[in-house]
C-alpha cells in the first residue's frame, strides 16, 4: 500500500499543482516515506519548492519529551528555511507565518484519538487558511486504532487543545477524513484537499487500520512506542488526569497502570467482578514497574499492563476507554477516599480538573465517584454518543 506522501512523490500529476507555488510542510518524525525519508527531505529532492515548515507538538523532529515542554523557532541547518513552532510562543500560525506559503502539506501520523493534539493542529491550520485564503492538503496516512468508536463526546464549553470539537475519545477516521468534517462542522471557507491512500484496508487483520509488516512504526511522538500503545491510547491517556502512573518513565508508556500504594491483584479482581465485558479483546497482565521520571519517579508501582496483541487480540471488542474507566471505578471501590484526580494546569487550562478536559466534559468523573453508579449507566450514556457519531463520520469516510 501506498500513504498520501508516497503517492504525492511517486505521480507526478499530483504534484502538478504545486509548480509555481511556495509550499510548507507541518510534519513530525513519523512523516517518512516507505524507506524511512523525512517528507521535508523527500519532497525537496523531488523538486518541490518548500518555503517553510511547521512542526506540532514535540517538534518537526520530535525533540520534547513531555507535554507543555514548548520548541522554539529556528531556521533548518540542513535547507536552510524557517521552521516555525506550533507548540511554542503561539498554538496557531500566525499571520507573518501564513504569509511564507500558498499551499501547507500536512503529513502527520495520528493515534485515532481525540485528545492527540495534532488534530487540534490541523483544525487551527484550516482556520488560518480560511482567513489567509490559502490551500491545506493533507497527505493521508492510517489510523492505528482503526475504524471503532468509542467514548463519551466533547460537550459544548469544553473545546480545548486537547479537545478540537464534538468527537468521542476514539473517531475512527484518518487524518485526512478528519480534516474534511472539520471543514464542513466549522464552516470553513478553505481550499481543502486529501492525497488519498492507495491499497488502505482498515477493516484488514493482524493490523486493523496499521499496515503491520509493510511498514516500520516511527513514534508520532516521544511516548507512541508501538502500535499497541496507539490502540490503548484512548483509555491509557486518561491516566495523564491521575495521580496513578501511565508509565511515562518506562519502556512501555500508556500501555500500564499503576501506582505505589496499588493492590494490583485486587484491582484485577474488582474489574474484573464489575464488568468483564469491557475486559475483552486483550489480556490484562499484573505487574510492577519503576518510572525513571514522571509519576512516581524511582518508586516500585504496582498496578496492569493492557495488552491488545498477539493471538488474544480482537480489534471489535477491545474496548480501552470502558476498560480504564473501569479502572478508575475499581480504585474508587476499593478505596473511596483515594487521591485519584490530579489537580495541576493540562495543556494550559488552569480552571478545570484535568481528567475533566481529557474527557471533555465532568461526565465520566462524576460516573467514577458515585458510589451508586453502575457499568450499565457508563454504558448507555457512551453508546448513546457512539450510536450518533457512527451515523455523522458516515459520509466521511472514503476507505
Amino acid at each position: 500500500m501506498k500513504f498520501g506522501l508516497d503517492r504525492l512523490l511517486a505521480e507526478p500529476e499530483l504534484r502538478t499543482p504545486l509548480q509555481g507555488k511556495r509550499v510548507a510542510l507541518l510534519a513530525h518524525p513519523a512523516s517518512v516515506t516507505k524507506d524511512l525519508t523525512h517528507s521535508l527531505d523527500a519532497l525537496i529532492d523531488a523538486g518541490v519548492n518548500i518555503s517553510a515548515a511547521f512542526g506540532p507538538q514535540h517538534g518537526l523532529r520530535g525533540d520534547k519529551q513531555d507535554n507543555m515542554m514548548e520548541s522554539p523557532d529556528y531556521d533548518d541547518p540542513v535547507h536552510g528555511i524557517p521552521v516555525f513552532s506550533l507548540y511554542g510562543e503561539v498554538r496557531r500560525p500566525t499571520g507573518q507565518m501564513m504569509d511564507t506559503f500558498d499551499i501547507m502539506l500536512v503529513d502527520l501520523q495520528d493515534l485515532g484519538c481525540r485528545i492527540y493534539t495534532f488534530i487540534t493542529t490541523l483544525l487551527y491550520v484550516l482556520e488560518a487558511a480560511a482567513e489567509h485564503g490559502k490551500q491545506v492538503w493533507v497527505l493521508d496516512r492510517p489510523n492505528p486504532a482503526g475504524r471503532p468508536v468509542e467514548g463519551l463526546t466533547l460537550r459544548p464549553g469544553w473545546e480545548s487543545f486537547v479537545g478540537a470539537g464534538p468527537l468521542p475519545m476514539r473517531h475512527g477516521l484518518t487524518l485526512g477524513e478528519l480534516g474534511q468534517w472539520f471543514v464542513d462542522k466549522m464552516r470553513l471557507d478553505v481550499d481543502y484537499r486529501v492525497v488519498e491512500m492507495e491499497g488502505y484496508d482498515p477493516e484488514a487483520a493482524p493490523g486493523f487500520g496499521w499496515p503491520l509488516n509493510d511498514r516500520i512504526w516511527i513514534n508520532p511522538s516521544p511516548n507512541a512506542p508501538n502500535l499497541w500503545m496507539a490502540r490503548a491510547y484512548a483509555g491509557t491517556v486518561m491516566l495523564e488526569g491521575t495521580t496513578l502512573s501511565e508509565g511515562r518513565g518506562t519502556t512501555r508508556p500508556l500501555e500500564l497502570l499503576g501506582a505505589p500504594d496499588l493492590d494490583a491483584r485486587a484491582l484485577a479482581q474488582e474489574m474484573r467482578r464489575l464488568a468483564p465485558q469491557w475486559l475483552d479483546g486483550c489480556l490484562m497482565r499484573e505487574c510492577t514497574f519503576e518510572p525513571t521520571f514522571h509519576k512516581h519517579v524511582g518508586r516500585l508501582c504496582h498496578g496492569v499492563h493492557i495488552h491488545p496483541e498477539g493471538p488474544h487480540y480482537d480489534h471489535s471488542a477491545f474496548k480501552p476507554w470502558r476498560l480504564q474507566s473501569l479502572a478508575f471505578k475499581a480504585v474508587r471501590n476499593l478505596n473511596p477516599d483515594y487521591e485519584l484526580w490530579r489537580d495541576f494546569p493540562y495543556e494550559y487550562v488552569h480552571d478545570k480538573l484535568a481528567i475533566d478536559v481529557i474527557n471533555g466534559s465532568p461526565l465520566l468523573r462524576e460516573w467514577v465517584d458515585d458510589r451508586g453508579a453502575r457499568p450499565e449507566d457508563l454504558e448507555r450514556l457512551a453508546r448513546h454518543d457512539e450510536r450518533a457519531w457512527e451515523d455523522e463520520r458516515r459520509p466521511y469516510l472514503r476507505y
